[in-house]
């Protein structure tokens, strides 16, 4: 119930990002640039420095669920999609038509799907690796967000779809909380496939965003999301029995 409170509250990110494209609000949408940097710091961070650790504590085959976890993103974003990217889609010459913006959400509903399966699974180890995870998880749903009502957008859909994209999105992590209790492969190797994927989304998606962008606070963000996942680490450690 913990971390099906703690889904519900990164969906509800979800439904924030797609507000702001829906509402074309000029500040929300340069906001969500530094987002990007931020949590693909972040998210690195708990990737590689908490939940591969812990997930080769858990079975010495933790490294290939890894590999599994990252090459279903690239597979469902980056093979089975025409066109994807993290952010405000500004690309229409790439939109041929709304299936477009359909199979950008299908690949993005897998990721969600994990986004759940990472918070289960990091509860499952304990408190502070679960609000790690949560965290990194949260600080990444806007832009996610973003990213599908923009595309939706785009290719031709209505702002009422786009909406209902969103809300999909944060009923996947959900789903993705749930399953992973009730069946057992999931709550096996959740924590190393969900590894996989976060490491997928910082370090192929969120990152090659943040480097187009030709400003140094973009970057200087990136360092920012590192330096906070440290200070959040001590601070857990500290005050979570």
């Amino acid at each position: 119930m913990t971390a099906l409170g703690y889904a519900l509250v990164a969906g509800i990110a979800n439904v924030a990002g797609g507000l702001l494209i829906t509402t074309a609000s000029p500040r929300g949408i340069a906001s969500q640039r530094l987002l990007l940097g931020f949590g693909a710091g972040f998210m690195l961070s708990v990737a590689l420095l908490a939940m591969l650790p812990h997930a080769l504590e858990q079975q010495a085959s933790a490294a290939a669920w890894v590999v599994v976890g990252y090459l279903l993103v690239h597979v469902t974003q980056h093979v089975l999609t025409p066109h994807f990217h993290f952010g405000e889609e500004t690309h229409p010459e790439a939109m041929i038509d709304r299936w477009v913006g359909t199979a950008a959400l299908l690949g993005l509903l897998l990721h969600t799907f994990f986004d759940g399966v990472a918070i289960a699974s990091a509860f499952d180890v304990g408190t502070t690796l679960g609000v790690l995870v949560f965290l990194a998880v949260f600080v990444h749903k806007v832009p996610e967000g973003v990213t599908v009502a923009s595309i939706m957008l785009v290719s031709g859909n209505s702002e009422r779809h786009a909406l209902l994209a969103v809300l999909l999105l944060g009923a996947s992590t959900l789903c993705g909380v749930l399953l992973t209790a009730w069946v057992e492969p999931l709550a096996r190797h959740g924590l190393a496939l969900s590894a996989g994927v976060t490491l997928y989304v910082a370090a192929s998606n969120l990152i090659p965003e943040v480097q187009k962008e030709q400003d140094w606070v973009s970057g200087f963000a990136v360092f920012l999301g590192v330096t906070t996942y440290a200070i959040a680490q001590v601070l857990l450690a500290e005050f979570i029995i």
